[in-house]
């Protein structure tokens, strides 16, 4: 799953304070700390996640090189360049021993990042989720910079070799017999350094662009589902991959109808002498119109079901059903001549006893025996 924006996890917008920053942190650990919500996996995993976020937004040097270049600017582990093995846990033991024998490895260049990944939230409706969709999105881009050619340099200057790392991109902290190897703190990795930067891109070779992208929902599809688009996402840094994008899917609330999996349910009302004489109804469904029969004297909330009048799913061989749930509409701004028709058909149902209302006379029974 892809990481979700440091500032989004504290809620704080990318010009925040470092005041505001430590505010937002505090509120949330004091939240969801593990002491405060003992066995709450969900709290413990909030409480990690800001925890990472403010140990990133809280060091200046590592905020400018999120900000420049993401997750991928801040986190070695998303790196490539050099094969299974390469970078991370191997780096540091091979250095370890290195130093102890006199030999160890060395970096032949910048390492290189794979780009962070990206969640678009698209929003659609319950017939396009059903039929499939076809449609365009914006979406961030970054693109080589027109005035210095992606060096980041001012025309007619280059970029030198960083002072700090020699070049090679990393550092490494030596501390007794343990030398761990990290991104320079002054380039970030990219073994150079830029003394005059370009005035359009500020020394980063990039602009940022909208591009258009065509995504074609299938038919189906859930609310929730994700959409992956391959190499859409954040460029990679030093010549890394670019991530992916995500596009997750957003179903519109439907004014008839309410979504279950592969089911649909709606609400039929219907007028009381169509309950008590039963006839036929016409619904609607999301592929045209269809009926069934009331039977005489159907009661407010029975179910009918229409078999393979839903949604046929994504991963499904056939569709789900439709689910009609009937509620009698008690009728309202009656006339005299309707009031008095009324009365006087309440008058013969009572006169014609139990068999015309068993469930009032049943409920009727339990009530005297629960006072006597």
């Amino acid at each position: 799953m892809a990481k979700r924006d440091f500032y989004e996890i504290l809620g704080v917008g990318k010009n925040a304070s470092d005041e505001e920053i430590k505010k937002a942190y505090r509120k949330l650990a004091m939240k969801y700390h593990p002491d405060r919500n003992p066995d709450n996996k969900v709290a413990e995993d909030k409480f990690k996640e800001a925890k990472e976020a403010y140990e990133m937004l809280s060091d200046s040097q590592k905020r400018d090189a999120y900000d420049r270049y993401g997750h991928a600017g801040v986190d070695p582990n998303m790196g490539g360049g050099g094969g299974a093995g390469a970078g991370g846990f191997a780096d540091a033991f091979g250095d370890i021993f290195g130093d102890i024998f006199g030999g160890g490895r060395r970096s032949a260049g910048p390492q290189v990042y794979r780009g962070a990944d990206l969640r678009y939230n698209l929003e659609i409706s319950l017939e396009q989720a059903a039929n499939g969709y076809e449609t365009t999105i914006q979406v961030p881009s970054w693109d080589e910079c027109d005035t210095c050619h992606g060096s980041g340099a001012k025309p007619g200057t280059s970029p030198v070799t960083c002072t700090t790392c020699g070049g090679h991109g990393q550092v490494r902290m030596q501390q007794g017999l343990f030398s761990i190897q990290q991104a320079c703190p002054k380039c970030h990795g990219t073994g150079k350094m830029i003394p005059d930067p370009c005035t359009t891109c500020l020394g980063v070779g990039r602009i940022k662009r909208k591009k258009t992208l065509e995504v074609k929902i299938p038919a189906g599809i859930d609310d929730g589902m994700r959409i992956r688009s391959s190499g859409n996402g954040e460029p990679g840094v030093n010549g890394g991959p670019p991530g992916d994008l995500y596009v997750e899917i957003h179903i519109k609330q439907h004014p008839v109808f309410q979504r279950e999996g592969d089911d649909l349910h709606c609400e039929i009302p219907i007028s009381f002498s169509k309950a008590a004489l039963g006839g036929e109804i016409e619904v609607p469904t999301l592929s045209g119109k269809a009926s069934f029969t009331v039977p005489e004297g159907t009661q407010s909330g029975k179910t009918f079901r229409l078999r393979g009048k839903g949604v046929k799913g994504v991963r499904s061989g056939y569709a789900g059903d439709l689910f009609c749930h009937v509620l009698i509409e008690t009728p309202v701004k009656l006339t005299e001549r309707q009031k008095d028709l009324l009365r006087e058909f309440e008058q013969l149902t009572v006169e014609g006893g139990s068999k015309h209302n068993p469930q009032s006379n049943t409920w009727m029974d339990k009530v005297k025996k629960f006072f006597e």
